[in-house]
């Protein structure tokens, strides 16, 4: 089934965070923002809310940014051009310090509110506030339209959880389509409080508290006086902003009852791919309604060469001689050796392939080419790009292993993370 589109192009105008300094996924942040971040082999974290936006029409959108943001600049320079006779436009509005504040982005709606002046000349009636960390497939125009027909002031986003994840959202109570009673991350004991309808089929799977996604639509003239007059200290909207509004305006709870995930840290971020592989994921890459964008990079198609695979995603351009990939996401440019075994992991690829003359010079120093080398087995593991993987190396990740932080590698929640450009000598255990 097609999704519908906004009508008028210029009725509403996108935002998008794209967050601190996401400490929670190192080392995956340490030299990138976290929207920069590749996701299922060949997107980044920030093609999600994009894409979503363009599947609904909506063609105008910022990303502001902050930290390590010059990947992800590059990453959108290099994707998102439209054509000359459309004003769509994605546009990275990096943290600036000015004459009249000298302070970077201190929260979310800190970060809209430094924006502010540069958006205010593009015309709109609303304001679409997204997340660039968010794994979803949504009908924007049904947010909106959900909007228009309460007569809100302020939309956000919601969806059923359980107990065991409720105390990590802000959770909110609605009547009539509209919230009246908000609580950002309630301790365990004040969960019976704030238990919602959420109706029958959510309530069978034990979802019964209404959390925000973090997905917001202002009414553009509200947002301005409520960032620039009402709220000028404010610098959070889930923290501040919308509970302070639910008792002054109109703000209502849009349902969501679809596949999301908060990419917050590594095991989400590592759950999250690894869903994929499944035949059914309930994130669908394969959606012709709901295309994922992203770079087109003209790359070969996969070489694959007496390998068994077993619930795999294997991207364009990868040179595979493997014995085993199994519950795997194997990013682009990947080059696997004979012998190896991979299980329970993401790979992510390399930017560029290595000539044979490279190969051979740097063999002579002992160093691995890019990717992983023969007779390794690896499993529970993330390995960024551009690593070098040398052969006989075995990586067994586990609740056996320690969190710890090493030169080469980070352990949490026993995920071996192989750092970026990390060169792991034949031999090497972990």
């Amino acid at each position: 089934m097609a999704i519908r589109t906004i009508t008028h192009p210029t009725e509403i105008l996108c935002v998008i965070l794209g967050g601190g300094a996401g400490s929670r996924l190192y080392p995956l942040t340490s030299s990138r923002s976290k929207p920069a971040v590749p996701i299922a082999g060949k997107y980044r974290l920030v093609d999600i809310p994009i894409s979503n936006c363009l599947n609904n029409g909506i063609g105008r959108m910022f990303v502001l940014t902050q930290f390590n943001s010059a990947s992800l600049n590059r990453h959108i320079k290099n994707t998102y051009h439209f054509s000359a006779f459309s004003r769509a436009f994605v546009d990275i509005l990096a943290a600036e310090q000015t004459p009249d504040n000298p302070t970077w982005y201190q929260g979310t709606a800190d970060a809209v509110r430094q924006g502010l002046r540069h958006i205010e000349s593009f015309e709109s009636e609303y304001v679409l506030i997204l997340s660039g960390d968010q794994l979803y497939q949504m009908d924007f125009v049904e947010m909106l339209e959900n909007h228009k027909k309460l007569g809100a002031e302020i939309s956000v986003a919601t969806i059923p959880v359980g107990d065991r994840e409720a105390p990590e959202f802000g959770i909110l109570k609605s009547q009539k389509g509209l919230i009246t009673a908000f609580v950002e991350k309630p301790k365990k004991e004040l969960l019976p409080d704030w238990l919602s309808d959420t109706g029958q089929e959510m309530k069978a799977a034990g979802r019964n508290y209404l959390a925000s996604m973090g997905i917001y639509i202002f009414n553009r003239k509200l947002l301005f006086e409520l960032l620039q007059h009402e709220f000028l200290q404010a610098t959070d909207f889930g923290k501040e902003i919308i509970p302070q509004s639910i008792h002054q305006y109109k703000v209502a709870s849009y349902q969501y009852s679809g596949y999301w995930t908060d990419i917050g840290n590594i095991h989400s971020f590592f759950e999250a791919n690894l869903e994929l592989t499944k035949d059914l994921p309930a994130f669908d890459l394969f959606d012709s309604n709901r295309t994922i964008y992203t770079r087109p990079r003209m790359l070969p198609p996969a070489k694959i060469s007496g390998t068994t695979l077993e619930k795999a995603l294997v991207a364009e351009g990868s040179i595979i001689h493997a014995s085993r990939l199994e519950h795997s996401v194997i990013g682009i440019r990947s080059r696997i050796g004979h012998g190896t075994t991979i299980v329970s992991s993401y790979l992510m690829g390399s930017d560029y392939y290595e000539t044979l003359e490279e190969i051979e010079s740097a063999a002579k120093d002992g160093t691995p080419p890019l990717g992983v080398g023969e007779r390794c087995y690896i499993h529970n593991a993330i390995l960024d790009k551009n690593v070098r993987i040398g052969n006989d190396v075995r990586i067994d990740g586990g609740s056996h292993l320690e969190n710890a932080d090493h030169e080469l590698y980070t352990v949490k929640d026993g995920i071996v993370v192989v750092k970026k450009g990390a060169i792991l000598p034949s031999g090497f255990v972990i």
